[in-house]
């Protein structure tokens, strides 16, 4: 059995197309007005060098990351990784856990794992409320 960690999907992608690395910027863009694209923390709007910047670590560290399947950037039409706030979360989630000493594997595998558990608190709070 593959022991890989997989990242979650959050509720906003289950309604659209989950963001991959084979689709442009540009399709995300199309997908509503600024003012949307501002509330969506779904939209890729970081590049690498101002996400490695806002968290205070390396493009490396970000590469591993997507390595260790915790977040998979989506691609600009040149190639270039952009992130969302989402996964910027995931990514400050992750440099907490390495800065405590975790092992980056072991830090992406719980932080998986915590977004598992508070997607299905979630479903299990919508449908005691449906009942």
């Amino acid at each position: 059995m593959d022991q890989t960690p997989q990242a979650t999907v959050t509720a906003s992608e289950r309604e659209r197309p989950s963001p991959t690395g084979d689709h442009p910027v540009q399709e995300a863009e199309a997908a509503g007005s600024p003012g949307q694209r501002l509330d969506d923390e779904d939209y890729p709007a970081y590049s690498m060098g101002r996400a490695a910047e806002i968290l205070g670590v390396t493009p490396a560290f970000l590469r591993s990351l997507g390595a260790a399947k915790l977040i998979e950037p989506l691609r600009s039409e040149g190639g270039h990784r952009r992130f969302s706030r989402y996964q910027l979360r995931l990514a400050a989630r992750a440099r907490e856990l390495v800065d405590a000493g975790t092992q980056l594997e072991a830090a992406c595998r719980i932080i998986i794992l915590e977004d598992q558990l508070a997607e299905a608190l979630r479903i299990n709070e919508e449908l005691r409320r449906r009942h």
